[in-house]
């Protein structure tokens, strides 16, 4: 069973709610994914006004655990602050952190998330870090008080998949034992299978499915791929080889002189 921060969850695909053409289409996504957690910014609510109450009162209908995210915080104060307003709006205290660094390719700022991190670690909140699959981070970040690590696929939105297979094995190896969930540059199924294949316990995604021609399909075939993939995983799967080795037994067959 996937655990995050001794919470269990019943599924390993985590949605985004952002982009989708309408509410009753993300409603349907999510129902025929039957993911587990959504993903939430902060800036869909007002804090004076409660602006955004009709969006919360669907995430709610949902039934799924919600996981607000600082998106779009560029620095270390907006992303505490960010936090510390989604922490009273949606009283939980997860919080996937963003600190972005760079504009175009939206990659997390390593310094600043750290260094985030230890401050709302600190103060009690559950962290979920977006992060890269650099292990020297990863490990800054635990040694900060993280549970959970969410390293890239690819950059945010471009549907890239995994890019740096061999990085995202490599932290699989050197940490066993931490949930690791690739966040970020899915945009086909196989490539959600491939990370499940890989070892990792989740993904979480957005675009991919929001602006998929049909959002509802798409959250399915994603659903079905991470099954695919983390059972695949479990049973052991055979190492590649290169030389050919035949299927068929060749004991016991005639030979013809």
């Amino acid at each position: 069973m996937l655990r995050f921060y001794g919470t269990e969850i019943g599924s390993r695909l985590m949605l985004g709610t952002a982009q989708y053409p309408s509410p009753r289409v993300l409603a349907d996504a999510f129902r025929r994914s039957g993911a587990g957690i959504a993903t939430v910014s902060v800036r869909r609510e007002s804090g004076g006004e409660r602006a955004g109450t009709a969006f919360w009162d669907l995430v709610r209908e949902l039934g799924v655990r919600v996981l607000p995210n600082t998106a779009g915080c560029h620095s270390v104060k907006e992303a505490v602050t960010t936090a510390h307003m989604a922490r009273e709006l949606f009283e939980t205290p997860w919080i996937k952190l963003e600190v972005i660094g760079h504009t175009d390719t939206l990659q997390p700022d390593p310094f600043g998330l750290v260094e985030a991190a230890r401050i709302l670690c600190e103060d009690g909140f559950q962290v979920f870090p977006y992060t890269t699959e650099d292990v020297v981070l990863a490990d800054r970040l635990l040694a900060a008080g993280c549970e959970v690590l969410m390293p890239w696929g690819a950059p945010i939105g471009t549907g890239l998949g995994l890019t740096n297979v061999y990085g995202l094995r490599t932290l699989r190896a050197q940490f066993p034992d931490v949930p690791l969930v690739v966040d970020a540059g899915l945009g086909l199924p196989s490539q959600a299978a491939r990370a499940m294949e890989m070892g990792y316990d989740a993904v979480l995604l957005n675009t991919a499915v929001a602006k998929a021609g049909d959002p509802a399909a798409m959250a399915e075939a994603f659903a079905k791929a991470v099954e695919a993939g983390r059972l695949a995983y479990e049973s052991d799967p055979m190492e590649p080889r290169d030389m050919a080795a035949p299927s068929t037994p060749v004991i016991g067959k005639a030979f013809l002189e």
